[in-house]
């Protein structure tokens, strides 16, 4: 019996694994162009850190693809299962309510399909480091932080627990050696961004710098750097941008929902018995 050439256990379980889940990053979508130029740049971001994932982007409003019609063609082309995840930095609204709407519309649309939500991206470490690089880009020095209070200046959100979590992070960054860190948000909460910078220059506090709690340009971007100009803040920080601390926290959060939907599989499968 002529024996058969060797191989390698890797290359035969490489051969019969199944493909990863897509990696659906989930956006709100906005008219100003400048947000979906910033997603698609983050997703290049994903793509390069980690070759051969598939990385898509949809959006809720405003720009397209939909998530609706993305989830549409990937099943079309015979996509089996979708991690789908927000491109947000709290737990508001649209992670709570809008984006679990259209995955469980698609869902019963499309059977076949697995689809389950990550986590938003806050809070983390890395965004916070994100924030202070920059506050750097924008001219502040790190020998400055013990002199300098920051405005941590977000969207903004009528859910508390979003609201509470961005004033857990301000407490959190304020800990790390700056003079003083304040929320303030763009909408639905206050103070305002204007508000907050005037109170700490209240406080006496003598340089003060606006960080935008916020991924991509846009309206409500706009409306913080408004403020920091109009209450004379001293530095004003670009958004956190497509920066690779984000692209490698995506990665983490698709990761731990992956091994998550992992560990559910046989529980599922013991009960449906």
């Amino acid at each position: 019996m002529t024996p058969q050439p060797h191989r390698p256990r890797t290359a035969r379980a490489a051969r019969t694994a199944p493909a990863a889940p897509v990696l659906l990053i989930t956006a709100h979508g906005s008219r100003d162009p400048r947000h979906a130029a910033t997603v698609t740049a983050l997703a290049e971001r994903v793509r390069a850190l980690r070759p051969g994932l598939r990385v898509e982007t949809g959006y809720l409003d405003f720009c397209a693809p939909s998530v609706p019609r993305l989830l549409d063609r990937l099943a079309a082309e015979g996509i089996r299962e979708v991690i789908a995840l927000p491109l947000l930095l709290t737990r508001a609204f649209h992670a709570t309510s809008d984006i679990p709407r259209v995955l469980g519309e698609a869902r019963a649309r499309l059977p076949r399909l697995t689809l389950t939500q990550a986590d938003v991206l806050g809070p983390s470490p890395l965004l916070l480091h994100t924030l202070e690089q920059r506050l750097y880009e924008a001219g502040l020095d790190p020998d400055d932080r013990a002199s300098t209070g920051v405005v941590l200046a977000s969207a903004g959100s009528s859910d508390p627990e979003a609201i509470a979590v961005i004033a857990e992070t301000a407490r959190e960054w304020r800990r790390t050696g700056w003079c003083a860190v304040r929320p303030a948000f763009a909408s639905a909460s206050l103070p305002r961004t204007a508000d907050a910078v005037r109170a700490l220059r209240a406080e006496g506090v003598r340089r003060v710098a606006v960080a935008p709690y916020v991924i991509a340009p846009g309206r409500l971007p706009d409306r913080i750097a408004a403020g920091a100009r109009e209450a004379g803040a001293d530095i004003l920080a670009g958004v956190l941008g497509p920066d690779e601390r984000l692209a490698r926290l995506l990665l983490t959060r698709y990761d731990a929902s992956r091994a998550a939907s992992r560990a559910s599989r046989p529980a599922r499968a013991a009960l449906s018995a």
